[in-house]
């Protein structure tokens, strides 16, 4: 009887294991779309720089964005005058750069979403606000913890076998009030390769929102890209025909 009190015992004990991890992983995933949809809004409009640090030079471009939905991005270089006009626009899982020097809009495979935007630290996915982390990766929550009054999660996401990324892993820092203040990303070896930070929360439309954020490798100290807003509106009425071809190409936006 003893025996069987103990399996039983054991065998409760499993699932309810089994049931907390569960639950760990439905918070987690709730807790990544939250931040995700808080940092993108329903809709965007941003005005904002791209600082390019290196240990040799650095410029800065002046630029403008949208986004719309989940998927949904357009953004191009105002300032300098040699870069004017550079964009990129991202339509569902479809991305396209252009250049108006070529006046040529080339679609990128989905091998150079991970690329370089403009010799950036930023990739075409991380300036584009890509929802893939939402629909190829696992999340759980590794720690929770008070800061400042606010309830901090540090979360795990693991890319799913055969997903189409180029991360293996990453770890997010997000608040209870969904503000997302660090992003790290791992390569396929689980090695940290780049993190980007959020500093100086401000109000931006009525919403508290990161003012900058750095991305920076690790291996190289004195390497950084920092994009920084100057306006930042939320919730804004923007029509769909923006986020075409026309529309990337055409100085009237």
């Amino acid at each position: 009887m003893y025996r069987v009190f103990i399996l039983f015992t054991l065998i409760i004990s499993i699932i309810q294991a089994g049931t907390l991890c569960f639950a760990n992983q439905d918070d987690a995933s709730l807790i990544v779309e939250k931040a995700f949809d808080y940092w993108r809004g329903v809709s965007s409009y941003a005005e904002f720089s791209m600082t390019i640090h290196r240990s040799d030079f650095e410029r800065t471009m002046s630029m403008k964005g949208w986004t719309k939905g989940r998927s949904d991005a357009l953004f191009f270089v105002e300032k300098p005058a040699k870069d004017a006009g550079n964009g990129s626009l991202k339509k569902g899982k479809d991305m396209w750069s252009y250049n108006p020097k070529i006046n040529r809009a080339i679609k990128l495979p989905p091998s150079m979403m991970s690329q370089s935007w403009m010799g950036s630290d930023f990739s075409n996915d991380d300036l584009a606000k890509s929802d893939r982390i939402l629909e190829d990766y696992d999340h759980r929550i590794l720690e929770k913890r008070i800061v400042d009054e606010h309830t901090l999660y540090l979360i795990e996401s693991i890319a799913r076998e055969e997903a189409p990324v180029v991360w293996g892993k990453q770890i997010l820092e997000v608040r209870d009030d969904n503000i997302m203040l660090k992003q790290q990303f791992y390569d396929e070896d689980m090695v940290l390769i780049k993190e980007m930070v959020a500093e100086d929360l401000v109000d931006f439309s009525g919403r508290l929102f990161p003012k900058s954020w750095t991305m920076r490798r690790v291996d190289e100290e004195d390497r950084y890209t920092r994009l920084e807003y100057q306006a930042l509106d939320f919730d804004v009425d923007i029509e769909d025909r923006l986020f075409t071809l026309t529309s990337l190409k055409s100085k009237r936006r």
